[in-house]
């Protein structure tokens, strides 16, 4: 099976769409270790004629870096290719059903699915045996490699946010994806799990990061930027000075190209780090992983076409009211804040849009599982 072409959405889906559905906004589901669903098995996607070919296979998953001792030769050999389309996500039970839906999507719209390479990053306390076993029982094919981030290491540095899931510490480990991934893997493209791509991911892997930079997203200089820091931080003058060199405007951490090679030449770990220290003692922003993004980076990034971010699509982080689709070409479709689509659609009381991410959902009906 081949990759689809992009898949171009027009104003009269979007008015079809709105008129099936009614509004409505939901909690976020809570963090779990088990995983009682039951998914089905995605269909293999092949390369096109084009593509360039890779040659090692891999055979089954593998958890930890260290932990090679089957394959890991040849895994090396895959990660470590210059062909390698590389993407990190984080994995846990709770958003295990968005990430599979993140995954189909991805593969069914690139040209060269046998050349993406997943990064899993699991806390250390869930299960990333089981974790490995559901993603390999839907995509027997696909290469991958599960991560254990330790929750340790920035549980100290986390200040209670708005909203409860802001807080969990796995939402920090897009932080440490430079010294969890293998020296070797330069660059990759993160992803949220509540998402779907609609374009191929080759192109926003392939984007060009001038002058240095680190890393490249979609910026919105039109959001109101000084309401993502407190008062504290603006009335004091050698905080507030952070943005008076560079032209900071918002963007969202949920899907970022990363050249991991500079971020690690740089320390900029550390440089987030520090920020977030300042943090718990004095208080500076409210919005948990991300403002600390926007300290170190914002108004320093390569900037990428609005398409590959249609974000919000979740409501706001209170009430999770529906969203409409911005203006302008769709190339990733990105369910950031309360609502999720999948809980929406379980209640029977779905956003207009969430429409668009049934279609990837991988989730077997109840009647359809094994005794």
């Amino acid at each position: 099976m081949k990759g689809t072409q992009p898949l171009i959405f027009s104003l009269s889906l979007t008015v079809t769409i709105f008129s099936l559905f009614t509004t409505s906004s939901l909690a976020q589901q809570n963090v779990t270790t088990s995983i009682p669903q039951q998914f089905r098995e995605a269909p293999k996607f092949y390369n096109a004629p084009d593509c360039p070919s890779i040659l090692v296979t891999i055979d089954k998953f593998a958890v930890d870096t260290n932990n090679n001792k089957g394959d890991g030769v040849r895994k090396h050999q895959f990660i470590c290719s210059i062909d390698a389309v590389h993407v990190a996500m984080t994995l846990d039970a709770a958003y295990i059903r968005g990430s599979m839906a993140a995954i189909l999507s991805t593969l069914q719209h690139t040209s060269c699915p046998q050349n993406v390479f997943f990064h899993f990053v699991a806390s250390a306390s869930a299960d990333a045996s089981l974790l490995g076993s559901t993603i390999a029982a839907s995509f027997p094919y696909l290469n991958f490699k599960i991560y254990r981030f330790h929750d340790s290491a920035v549980a100290g540095l986390i200040s209670t946010s708005i909203r409860s899931a802001l807080d969990c510490p796995l939402n920090y480990a897009r932080s440490y994806l430079a010294d969890l991934l293998p020296p070797c893997v330069r660059r990759v493209v993160y992803l949220d799990s509540d998402l779907v791509l609609v374009d191929d991911i080759a192109k926003l892997a392939a984007i060009q990061l001038g002058g240095g930079r680190v890393l490249a997203a979609p910026e919105y200089c039109n959001a109101n930027f000084t309401s993502y820091f407190t008062s504290t931080f603006w009335s004091n003058p050698s905080l507030s000075l952070t943005f008076a060199d560079r032209k900071a405007c918002y963007f969202n951490t949920g899907v970022m190209v990363i050249d991991l090679h500079r971020w690690r030449t740089g320390g900029y770990t550390t440089k987030i780090e520090e920020w977030m220290e300042l943090q718990k003692r004095m208080r500076i922003y409210e919005l948990g992983s991300l403002p600390p993004f926007l300290l170190v980076f914002a108004g320093n990034i390569e900037p990428v076409d609005h398409r590959w971010n249609q974000h919000g699509l979740g409501g706001d982080n209170f009430r999770g009211l529906c969203r409409d689709l911005h203006p302008g070409p769709v190339s990733l479709l990105h369910w950031s804040g309360k609502g999720k689509p999948w809980a929406r659609l379980d209640a029977s009381r779905p956003c207009p849009l969430d429409a668009l991410w049934a279609p990837y959902d991988l989730l077997k009906p109840p009647y359809s599982f094994d005794s």
